[in-house]
């Protein structure tokens, strides 16, 4: 086989186990096993970590964060691991490829009738092994806003929006040439934004939801 058909093949497995693993929806597989309930059902209806926390409390959420942000992480090592066992020479990380698989498949799991959440806890994930610096500044920054503001989304517009320029700056930083981690790090910031385009049409009007506050149908989730 041609080495650029293996590069090709491998680039694609990486993307399609990436999906294949992001479509493990926490939240729905948690509200259904621990309330016998779908969490769409609920709230705003969208399957992330903020939906469960306002209708079924930290344990649930804390357990729904935990499985969406470990399954990107185990999605890009897998991907990488089999690249080294293969001993493949790729011109780019596969870990990129199986990280936006992994947060495709959050927002549209093949599993559960393709509507899955918003893709802000997977995507912090994906960072953590794409480049650790970048997800500990976002982290740094962007965490205890959340609790200054109390509006999820807010956070997470502003946090996805500065991910290619914190990018950007860090791998300058760091010696190495900024402008693919740069990309990447642009497309899963727009994917984020598009996913919370609800979401800043009532920050725009005033009406978004303020985490602690009295819960509404809709509000602002991860």
């Amino acid at each position: 086989m041609e080495p650029i058909t293996v590069t090709i093949l491998a680039l694609a497995g990486a993307l399609l186990l990436g999906y294949l693993m992001g479509s493990v929806n926490a939240a729905i597989i948690v509200s259904r096993l621990l309330k016998g309930d779908d969490i769409r059902r609920h709230g705003s209806g969208n399957a992330g970590m903020t939906n469960m926390l306002r209708t079924y409390g930290k344990g649930p959420a804390a357990l729904t964060a935990a499985v969406d942000f470990l399954k990107a992480t185990v999605a890009i090592i897998l991907a990488r691991w089999l690249v080294d066992v293969f001993d493949l020479a790729m011109l780019i990380d596969v870990g990129y490829l199986a990280g936006l698989g992994a947060l495709t498949g959050h927002l549209f799991p093949l599993y559960f009738h393709f509507k899955g959440g918003k893709g802000v806890i997977t995507a912090l994930g994906v960072l953590l092994c794409v480049n650790p610096l970048v997800f500990a500044i976002v982290a740094a920054v962007f965490i205890p806003l959340i609790f200054i503001t109390r509006i999820v989304s807010l956070c997470s517009v502003i946090g996805a929006a500065s991910l290619p320029f914190v990018t950007w700056a860090v791998r300058t930083y760091q010696g190495q040439p900024p402008l693919w981690d740069a990309l990447f790090a642009a497309a899963i910031g727009a994917i984020i934004i598009v996913m919370h385009r609800e979401n800043i049409k009532r920050l725009r009007s005033g009406t978004e939801h303020r985490f602690g506050s009295q819960k509404k149908k809709e509000g602002g989730d991860a």
